[in-house]
């Protein structure tokens, strides 16, 4: 069966939708109350930036912040989603660059650290709210969260493809384990000021320690 030419290319066309004036508009707004939100909650912190000073600094009114986010906490999470995303990407492209499973892990947990060393504010900020009651399970369970963990664990099915851990290294224990002392080593970056390198030494030693007892030979 042929089809008119003609027709497919209008269906095509159909497809690409270009944004309106009004949609572009809207996007520009919510990249501009973004870029100040994450300007201030750096500077003052979750509690300390208000939704009237995001606002002011993005120069718009309350009303227009409201109109395309619920809350302060719905702009925190928006601010988070995209840092973590690009953490994400970021600790996966290092985990490539290694060779043995530890030494994948090593540079994956240590890219991890240098990111957030970058902007220790919103760093301090998000630590906080993720331990919070309300706001913390949300934040924990965020996809790029999840990815990191499955990071992890896509290091450790390779180490047991390679023959350097044993069939029965327990994959999702030890998982949860490594993901555990990555993110308990954040304090020590982000309130105690350690450099990369001693956050390094402490995190090999965790990892070799989990490791020890799933090692073949």
């Amino acid at each position: 069966m042929k089809h008119d030419p003609s027709t497919l290319h209008g269906a095509q066309e159909a497809e690409v939708r270009v944004p309106t004036r009004r949609a572009l508009a809207k996007q520009q707004t919510r990249a501009k109350v973004l870029a100040a939100a994450r300007r201030l909650f750096s500077e003052e912190g979750y509690e300390g930036a208000t939704i009237r000073d995001i606002a002011a600094a993005a120069g718009m009114s309350t009303g227009a912040v409201f109109a395309n986010f619920a809350d302060k906490s719905d702009l925190f999470r928006e601010i988070m989603l995209v840092d973590m995303a690009s953490l994400a990407e970021v600790m996966r492209e290092a985990a490539h660059r290694g060779r043995a499973v530890d030494d994948c892990l090593l540079k994956a947990f240590s890219a991890g650290y240098a990111f957030y060393k970058s902007q220790l504010p919103l760093a301090r900020a998000a630590f906080s709210i993720s331990w919070t009651p309300d706001q913390g399970p949300e934040l924990r369970n965020m996809a790029p969260v999840l990815a990191l963990h499955d990071l992890i664990a896509e290091q450790l099915l390779a180490g047991v493809e390679r023959g350097e851990l044993s069939q029965e290294a327990e994959v999702k224990l030890r998982t949860q384990m490594l993901f555990d002392c990555y993110l308990a080593n954040y304090p020590e970056a982000i309130f105690l000021g350690w450099s990369i390198d001693a956050l390094q030494a402490k995190a090999k030693d965790q990892i070799r320690v989990i490791l020890a007892g799933a090692r073949r030979g």
